[in-house]
């Protein structure tokens, strides 16, 4: 089977093609270009690299959410052209998740922490069975006092990555201890390779779908949204 995926819901723009299980081609941009100007040209390259077209894939994926909004629009609509092209299925994976298959078949309980805003985090919690990561905890928007309060009770070592690690460090570690680590800053990468992988696991689970179904899975409104939710709401007090 040969897998085509994409994570462009943060920073990072990715794509990679993954043939057989083994990954083919991959690449990553972490730069200041936008995903707009970068994700079809990067996938693109990988056809050429690979000297396939978009004929050859059987399944496309896509990090869908949580994330940028317009990251993950990208994304999202990219996956959903090329198959629609080639009338192929799809799979929408959790970015979540596509991060904790960054550390495959890890000992400890993986708790990937995207970077929300306002004190909040975008957080997965997964443990893993052989070399399939188990959810734990469902992709949440949550504050990261919730987070970590949830994570205590646990009573497990938990492995945190992502980009909320920087941000939510020294909160997390005065609060569990020694009973957190962290992974190495090159493992917070998204990387469409592990969004393959993990795409791969969950159409042998049945859960491709047509190009049509693929949609973002966006966990909160739009910060513009909110905001003027927040002001009507003080105008109405007033």
């Amino acid at each position: 089977m040969n897998i085509l995926a994409v994570d462009s819901a943060a920073n990072v723009a990715s794509a990679a093609i993954l043939s057989g299980g083994q990954l083919l081609c991959e690449s990553i941009v972490n730069y200041k270009k936008t995903h707009s100007e970068t994700l079809m040209p990067m996938i693109d390259g990988l056809f050429k690299s690979c000297q396939m077209q978009p004929s050859d894939i059987d399944l496309f994926a896509a990090a869908y959410g949580p994330g940028s909004f317009t990251g993950l629009r990208i994304g999202v609509t990219t996956v959903k052209g090329l198959a629609h092209a080639v009338q192929k299925p799809v799979v929408g994976v959790s970015t979540l998740l596509g991060l904790a298959y960054n550390l495959p078949c890890c000992a400890y309980v993986v708790a990937p922490i995207m970077d929300a805003r306002r004190n909040q985090v975008y957080n997965g919690v997964y443990c893993w069975d052989g070399t399939v990561a188990k959810e734990l905890r469902a992709p949440r928007a949550v504050s990261i006092e919730d987070c970590v309060a949830d994570l205590r009770q646990m009573k497990k070592k938990v492995l945190f990555l992502g980009d909320g690690v920087p941000v939510h460090r020294a909160y997390i570690q005065e609060q569990l201890g020694a009973l957190c680590a962290f992974a190495p800053a090159n493992c917070s990468l998204h990387r469409a390779a592990s969004v393959a992988v993990a795409a791969q696991g969950l159409f042998e689970q049945g859960k491709a779908v047509n190009y049509r179904e693929l949609v973002p899975l966006y966990l909160r409104k739009p910060q513009a949204e909110r905001e003027l939710e927040e002001k009507k709401h003080v105008s109405n007090r007033e």
